[in-house]
């Protein structure tokens, strides 16, 4: 990485070309970086990077961060970077596969995925995707206690196979669901020592179809 002085002199060229190729003073400098002189001055002695405010300084220039302080290329970083698709992780959500126990507090962050895995999982549109937790183990052996599972919000059609994330009065589930014609579901675990359970169709609410997960591996 550069040393403090060269990426400042480089920030001062920076806002230099902003203002028509004139001399950038330190005072210059503070005033884009939203601290006062003295506060720079004490920066440049101690020599330590203010991240906060040259991430600000950069992202209102839409400059790459990587350039100023390593000189990369931005196509070199793109590359790397596409290989890894970002799902929305609620890391705090835990659908129950068994007792009914769930946690939905809705603060989410962003987990990257390489694209290759998503794609050996048959995921290959992630906007309407979102990646919650799996507690208990009436859906093993398909789906053990502690994996993340990712959902597919947008495909809520339980008239065909598949596992479903669902949201009724008792908690967050994932189950297999088989719609009835009397109107009524059958709620299904995998393991067999859960048995089926039966609920009206209005009674719960359908979150998303389960399209893949992701698992620790046991001893």
């Amino acid at each position: 990485m550069k040393e403090l002085n060269d990426i400042f002199n480089l920030m001062k060229d920076i806002i230099s070309n902003e203002i028509g190729q004139k001399r950038v003073y330190d005072k210059d400098l503070a005033k884009a970086l939203g601290i006062h002189q003295t506060t720079l001055a004490t920066i440049k002695k101690r020599g330590k990077i203010p991240y906060d405010k040259v991430l600000d300084f950069c992202a209102k220039r839409k400059i790459s961060i990587n350039w100023l302080l390593y000189d990369q290329v931005v196509e070199s970083i793109r590359d790397e970077t596409e290989k890894f698709a970002r799902i929305r992780y609620f890391n705090d959500i835990y659908a129950s596969a068994g007792g009914g126990a769930f946690n939905y507090e809705k603060e989410s962050e962003y987990i990257n995925i390489d694209k290759k895995i998503l794609e050996h999982l048959g995921i290959t549109n992630i906007k309407d995707i979102e990646a919650i937790n799996v507690l208990g183990e009436s859906m093993e052996p398909t789906l053990r206690d502690g994996s993340v599972v990712f959902v597919d919000k947008s495909d809520k059609n339980i008239k065909k196979d598949g596992i479903f994330v669902l949201y009724s009065n008792d908690g967050l589930f994932i189950k297999r669901i088989f719609y009835g014609i009397d109107g009524n579901c059958e709620i299904i675990s995998d393991n067999p020592a859960y048995p089926t359970q039966t609920m009206p169709k209005g009674s719960f609410e359908i979150v998303g179809k389960v399209i893949g997960s992701v698992s620790k591996l046991t001893h």
